[in-house]
């Protein structure tokens, strides 16, 4: 089994740790405002292979790269070297179940002041992981609420970088949600356009096309969101059309499903109490989860160029 999080190594500051050691100062930067980007990696144990997969890699830390651009942040590591030190990782922790993988890239320099740039500004990257199999429980469908916190909009904190201080808007809609006995909450953007999950991409079905909010609807350009508009286009023959999308139309969908890393594809089955299409899961959504599935651990031949075998993994759980 995977070492437990109290156990394994982390990298920080160009070395790993033990994740005892692996400490900040308080007046990081990063810590006080909120000055890092991240990404959410999974890793994919195959058993019949004895091998971890890490699914889609190079885009998660070309994304991530992208996320520095917008924050004034300067990655000390190229995207290979990234690749290189998340599977390393998982090698040292002896990961043999699904694992996420948390790369940061941070404002390591200790001072007061919110300003990105000034002399002798320091930027580091770390790197953890933590077992984690299902996120949540989907197999009867989530039921979700309209949030009545509203997405981020480009010009305040974009959506589309991953910022650290900028998952405070995700928080707030989420613990809400939880709190009314929804499963997670839907958000809208400013003008009242639905933008996606607290945090993970929305689609839905109507008449047989597959719709989802478009980038520029303040979501994240999600890595799941692509895969999965690629495998419905070539796996499926389905039309997709991204736009804008109105609220309403959540409530006379044929279906609905979210995705991200972490939930990769849920189906929804009911939003603010009512019931989408019959109330189950839709035929469309079982296609992609079960498609979905199928390529995060390796199964479908079409898809593996989207894998990075981590070939020692076996070893180190030994």
């Amino acid at each position: 089994m995977t070492t437990q999080p109290s156990e394994a190594f982390v990298y920080l500051r160009g070395e790993f740790v033990p994740n005892s050691a692996a400490t900040l100062n308080v007046r990081t930067h990063g810590f006080l405002y909120g000055t890092a980007v991240f990404e959410g990696v999974k890793a994919y144990w195959t058993p019949e292979r004895e091998t971890m997969f890490i699914f889609r890699a190079l885009d998660h830390y070309r994304r991530l790269h992208q996320s520095c651009r917008i924050l004034r942040l300067k990655p000390t590591l190229s995207v290979n070297q990234m690749v290189a030190l998340t599977s390393e990782i998982i090698e040292r922790n002896g990961c043999t179940e699904d694992t996420y993988l948390r790369p940061i890239v941070y404002k390591a320099d200790e001072r007061v002041g919110p300003l990105l740039d000034v002399p002798g500004t320091v930027d580091d990257f770390c790197l953890f992981t933590t077992p984690m199999s299902a996120y949540m429980d989907t197999q009867k469908g989530l039921h979700l609420c309209v949030s009545s916190w509203r997405r981020i909009d480009d010009n305040m904190i974009p959506a589309r970088a991953k910022v650290n201080g900028a998952y405070v808007n995700t928080a707030l809609a989420k613990t809400d949600a939880a709190l009314s006995g929804y499963d997670d909450a839907i958000v809208l953007t400013e003008d009242g356009h639905v933008a996606e999950g607290s945090a993970m991409n929305l689609f839905l079905v109507r008449d047989g096309k597959l719709i989802t909010p478009s980038v520029s609807s303040n979501i994240l350009e999600g890595i799941t969101r692509a895969t999965v508009i690629e495998l419905a286009q070539k796996e499926l023959g389905l039309t997709i059309e991204s736009r804008q999308v109105d609220r309403t139309e959540l409530y006379i969908a044929d279906e609905i499903f979210v995705c991200g890393t972490a939930v990769e594809v849920s189906p929804v089955t009911r939003v603010d109490h009512r019931n989408i299409g019959d109330g189950t899961v839709g035929p469309i959504t079982k296609q992609l989860y079960d498609l979905y599935d199928q390529v995060i651990h390796g199964r479908h031949p079409d898809y593996t160029h989207w894998l990075t075998p981590v070939k020692a993994a076996v070893l180190s759980g030994s």
